[in-house]
């Protein structure tokens, strides 16, 4: 499986970092960028990201910022795009099993890499719970 990975300054290690983890579990990995700590933009990478998955070059999708929140709330401005900003296990859980996210965000200023990699991992093994509530939610949700 390919997954499109993209972050700004505030995220290129946490998101080096995942990368590389990714790398070893056997998934392929596009990466549109940054490629260093130089300060640039979180809202160019959130979008390029989030276009990719949109556009299916990637079904699954992760961006970095120093926080999570803004690179998720651009990446979340793409039609398709259900990128949730996880901070705990639990949440990465739920994202995927009840809103079946199809991008993932994660601050580098504020989560750990070996949290990161745990975040990561409960998110790509949880599955989507189709059917019933969480189905017509969703639905909703790709119709906004």
């Amino acid at each position: 499986m390919i997954i499109a990975v993209a972050s700004d300054h505030g995220g290129f290690k946490l998101k080096q970092a995942v990368k590389k983890h990714l790398i070893d579990r056997g998934y392929q990995i596009v990466d549109l960028g940054t490629t260093s700590e130089e300060s640039v933009d979180y809202p160019i990478y959130g979008k390029v990201c989030a276009d990719a998955v949109a556009a299916g070059k990637a079904p699954l999708g992760m961006v970095f910022c120093g926080t999570g929140i803004g690179i998720s709330i651009a990446a979340n401005k793409v039609h398709g795009i259900r990128c949730a900003n996880c901070t705990s296990v639990e949440m990465a859980h739920l994202a995927k099993q009840h809103n079946n996210a199809n991008m993932l965000a994660m601050g580098g200023r504020i989560t750990d890499e070996k949290l990161a990699i745990k975040i990561t991992d409960e998110w790509l093994d949880t599955e989507f719970e189709s059917g019933g509530r969480h189905s017509r939610r969703v639905d909703m949700l790709n119709e906004m």
